[in-house]
């Protein structure tokens, strides 16, 4: 599809039902302004390597299904489901901080949507399985080690608590990739209550298709936000709780030490999902300057500038916007638009801070938590201290028993005293008694996370047909807050050889 033929009509195909689940391909009915059918690829030796048992439940699914007809035929020959063919979607962005006016779906197919008998509604996606319209030049393949990566750390944001597209299912084969080096192709059956990005509000935009942005907006309060249609004003409410889910997003990041590596404005969901997995990266060292993607030159996407490049992408999805308001004059909306943007660093600060107390145990709030909390990261940074492990043994700190082997971790532990007497002053306000306390704390603070070396060690066993370490990850990060005294060797701290992990947009 090119940018010149936005107005070609498609009458809506007939709901398929088949695949033992109700189809509906909203998304699908759409004019062809907003999508391409990409031609089915081939993908020699196709078979399941591993799949969700959370997502598998959501949907009815067994590890048989996806390994058999019609399953296997639609994520990795994309076939059609009874009929309705599989769609690209189209959409531009901004890409460090560039404007660019076609992007879209290049190594992602929507397979449909689908309503559970539960009532949910996932869209399904496969991801790697071949070339679209938008694929710009590339082979629309994934590999293996990419494919591994996503596919654990959709499900581990999930048990962590964060927003994020989910994945089902991971399918291997015998076809070769070029990368950096020859490696497997694989494809990740990927699903999200919605799919739209931030980049698709701005392709009709910046294109001057503005009946063609109504369009995709109506669809959009249809889809995603029906409590916002009876609103005085549908898109400004909409923005709004964008702009909220966003915030919120930033500070679920923030609190477990994730980085995206990627932010830009075509990877942002609509919805306030984490959405495509590249370069991401969960910090070992507290580093505010830390940078996943090596990439990323300029640090433009570092891990604390990642609330305020949040910001700077709801800004550039307003634009899209606020011709759209119930306004009776552009001005009037830009102005209109200014107080929901502004309100986001609150929002940020706010949920930012509730996590953040929560993590040191902190129940109630009081004027000098903020202060007490930032103190304690520019202690962290200063030393390097381990994100993860310290939040996790913080409790350590009250228990004479433990408290020499925690504080043998910090490289100066009587630096560490002066902030720990103000830590156990606020602490003195609290009401909980110790033993809650602790328990609240280890529900927020995990103990397994998906550390590089981790999923490094696990895709090299992989890659070598050895799945059991990815499914023993799957296992462990799917109750990341639990001890599991068999598996504690995956909560240590990461070997020196860590440091040396490159990720590029590749990854």
């Amino acid at each position: 599809m090119s940018a010149a033929e936005p107005n070609r009509e498609r009458p809506p195909e007939t709901p398929p039902s088949g695949a033992g689940l109700e189809w509906i391909n909203r998304f699908a009915a759409l004019p062809d302004a907003f999508h391409h059918r990409p031609e089915p690829a081939p993908f020699p030796g196709a078979r399941l390597l591993a799949s969700s048992p959370a997502m598998r439940e959501r949907l009815g699914l067994t590890p048989e299904d996806l390994a058999a007809e019609p399953w296997l035929g639609m994520i990795t020959r994309g076939e059609p489901v009874a009929g309705t063919p599989q769609v690209a979607s189209v959409y531009a962005g901004h890409q460090f901080g560039v404007y660019v006016p076609q992007l879209g779906d290049g190594r992602a197919k929507l397979l449909g949507e689908v309503r559970t008998p539960a009532g949910e509604h996932w869209e399904l996606q496969s991801k790697g399985s071949g070339p679209t319209a938008f694929s710009r030049h590339a082979d629309g393949r994934a590999v293996l080690r990419s494919s591994i990566r996503e596919y654990l750390v959709s499900e581990h944001m999930a048990a962590l608590g964060i927003p994020t597209t989910r994945a089902v299912a991971l399918y291997g084969s015998s076809l070769r990739v070029f990368r950096e080096r020859i490696e497997s192709g694989a494809v990740v059956l990927r699903a999200a209550p919605s799919f739209l990005r931030f980049g698709h509000f701005e392709y009709f935009h910046y294109a001057g298709y503005p009946e063609r942005l109504r369009q995709l907006i109506d669809y959009a309060l249809d889809h995603d936000f029906p409590e916002h249609r009876e609103a005085e004003d549908p898109v400004r409410a909409m923005l709004e709780t964008v702009t909220a889910r966003t915030a919120e997003l930033m500070a679920d990041w923030q609190a477990v030490g994730f980085s995206h590596g990627v932010m830009n404005t075509d990877n942002m969901s609509l919805t306030g999902l984490t959405i495509d997995y590249g370069p991401f990266a969960f910090m070992d060292a507290y580093d505010p300057d830390y940078i996943c993607n090596h990439t990323d030159q300029g640090g433009r996407y570092a891990f604390g500038r990642q609330p305020g490049v949040a910001q700077w992408n709801l800004i550039r999805l307003a634009e899209t916007l606020v011709g759209q308001f119930r306004a009776p004059d552009i001005d009037t909306a830009v102005e209109q638009a200014k107080p929901v943007l502004e309100a986001y660093q609150e929002q940020f600060r706010a949920a930012w801070l509730r996590r953040m107390r929560a993590k040191l145990g902190l129940q109630l709030e009081r004027d000098e938590d903020e202060a007490l909390i930032q103190d304690l990261l520019a202690r962290m940074a200063g030393e390097g201290v381990d994100y993860t492990r310290f939040f996790r043994q913080l409790p350590e700190l009250e228990d004479g028993d433990t408290r020499q082997g925690f504080l043998e971790e910090l490289e100066d532990p009587r630096a560490w005293e002066a902030w720990e007497d103000r830590w156990r002053a606020r602490l003195s306000h609290e009401t909980r008694p110790t033993a809650e306390r602790h328990a609240a704390m280890r529900a927020v603070n995990p103990k397994y996370i998906l550390r590089n070396h981790l999923a490094q060690a696990a895709i090299e066993r992989a890659e070598e047909g050895d799945l059991s370490e990815v499914e023993r990850l799957q296992r462990v990060l799917s109750r990341p807050f639990d001890e599991q005294p068999e598996d504690e060797d995956l909560a240590g701290l990461p070997p020196a050889w860590a440091s040396g992990i490159q990720l590029s947009c590749s990854s």
